[in-house]
């Protein structure tokens, strides 16, 4: 028997952007009946990374959001407008805006994995990229060239520049040295710090937690510029919750060591993945099921606890097979949307609660909010496909009777899509009488 137990008597801080991503809905057409827009914006995803948004033809590519397919001559005077195609960058912008998600903008080049590059090769100027730079985040955040004058409070400088060594043949993300970028993202970070002081700067988006040697001498770098990054941003993939907690932890321990405690800890790629060659197929199968959703909710619960800023889960892309959360084509939801869905009821209550499972494959969350309405969430994960059940009793403190005659329980499982089940409730405790599946998730509320 597994034993829960939650607290609202004692607050402990704020839900924290767990339930974040990269990338929007599908942008829609004339009656927004063609997509997934209503099944996004019901998720309240509070932020969306655009890092790769340019491989979809959803989204305009391969015109959207990255810098070269923006200003696409560089032999272009960047002061002038008419040298900018923000037409379908602007598309997606108002698309996030109109779910009330805001966006999270990467400078910089989607992925390429083809022998030829067009948009992550290394600028010919760096002082003119930064200059470029400049003028996107004024059009998007005041009127620079019919600018939106929209909220982006985050931009990132580059993505994965630590990927591919110096001498790989088939670089995918940096065609330059690490010396260079290093270089670049001094010039361009200072640069727009400077110019926007009241955004928020960092980057790179590095490949792992902390790349050996890789990360000392971008570091270094800062340290030589006296350089203070806003926030570090990195990526994680796994199948075992534990090993991102222990990566977050690794990242807030070397930002201090390394004189950047300042700096919110961004981790801005991750999702279930058991492994990158012979197991790549069945990840790709399991981030779309029920191992997926558990995997995905209990990564959320877990590091809302831990210190760690932001989650932004990859890929909310419609054409990305990494998205979980709808299916290709159709759009219909999956598994891991639940897990958004139930995760977004803390996100809404918005004040952390006390909470605590004594079994470390079920992670546990629970929210309150000024009027009282309560809500906790339970998700239980392992990566054994064997069969398995589980017995938990959930016990909750600081509920009152009328709350507690109001309580509602719903399940996600291979079975049930966040249905309702019947519980039994005895003092403070619920119980169940049939036993649970190995990999399950639990929204308890109030109707109150």
């Amino acid at each position: 028997m597994s034993n829960i137990t939650i607290d609202f008597t004692k607050r402990t801080g704020k839900i924290k952007p767990m339930n974040a991503g990269n990338n929007g809905p599908k942008i829609p057409c004339g009656d927004q009946t063609s997509g997934n827009f209503d099944t996004y914006k019901m998720i309240h995803i509070p932020y969306a990374r655009l890092h790769d948004a340019n491989l979809s033809t959803a989204y305009g590519a391969p015109h959207t959001v990255d810098v070269r397919a923006i200003f696409k001559d560089y032999d272009a005077d960047p002061e002038d407008p008419a040298n900018y195609d923000f037409t379908r960058t602007d598309i997606l912008l108002k698309s996030l805006a109109r779910v009330g998600t805001e966006p999270f903008y990467r400078l910089g080049g989607s992925i390429e994995h083809n022998p030829r590059k067009w948009f992550t090769c290394v600028p010919p100027d760096f002082e003119k990229f930064a200059v470029i730079c400049e003028h996107i985040i004024r059009h998007c955040t005041d009127d620079w060239a019919n600018g939106l004058n929209m909220k982006i409070t985050y931009w990132e400088i580059w993505n994965e520049p630590d990927l591919d060594p110096d001498d790989s043949i088939n670089k995918r993300n940096w065609q330059g040295t690490a010396a260079q970028f290093n270089e670049l993202f001094c010039i361009v970070f200072s640069k727009l710090k400077t110019s926007f002081p009241h955004l928020k700067f960092g980057g790179p988006g590095t490949a792992g937690p902390i790349r050996p040697g890789w990360s000392d001498n971008f570091f270094a770098a800062l340290a030589t510029q006296g350089l203070k990054l806003d926030f570090y941003s990195w990526h994680c993939y796994a199948y075992d919750p534990g090993f991102i907690v222990e990566c977050v932890e690794n990242v807030h321990r070397y930002l201090a060591e390394h004189d950047q405690p300042q700096a919110e800890s961004i981790l801005n790629e991750w999702n279930y993945v058991k492994g990158w060659s012979d197991e790549w197929v069945y990840s790709l199968k399991h981030e779309a099921g029920m191992k997926g959703a558990a995997f995905v909710l209990s990564v959320m619960l877990a590091c809302q606890k831990k210190p760690l800023d932001m989650l932004m889960y990859y890929d909310f892309r419609v054409s990305c097979a990494m998205n979980g959360l709808w299916s290709q084509g159709y759009f219909d939801i999956q598994k891991p949307w639940y897990s958004f869905w139930m995760f977004d009821k803390l996100a809404r209550l918005g004040t952390e609660v006390e909470s605590f499972s004594d079994d470390n494959e079920i992670y546990v969350g629970a929210a309150s909010d000024d009027r009282g309405r309560k809500a906790v969430v339970v998700c239980a994960y392992s990566d054994d496909d064997n069969f398995g059940v589980r017995k938990p009793v959930i016990s909750l403190k600081g509920v009152s009777d009328d709350e507690k005659a109001n309580l509602t329980v719903r399940l996600l499982d291979e079975g049930h899509d966040a249905t309702d089940i019947p519980f039994n409730i005895d003092g403070e405790a619920i119980s169940f009488n049939c036993n649970l599946p190995r990999r399950f998730a639990l929204l308890i509320q109030s109707v109150i």
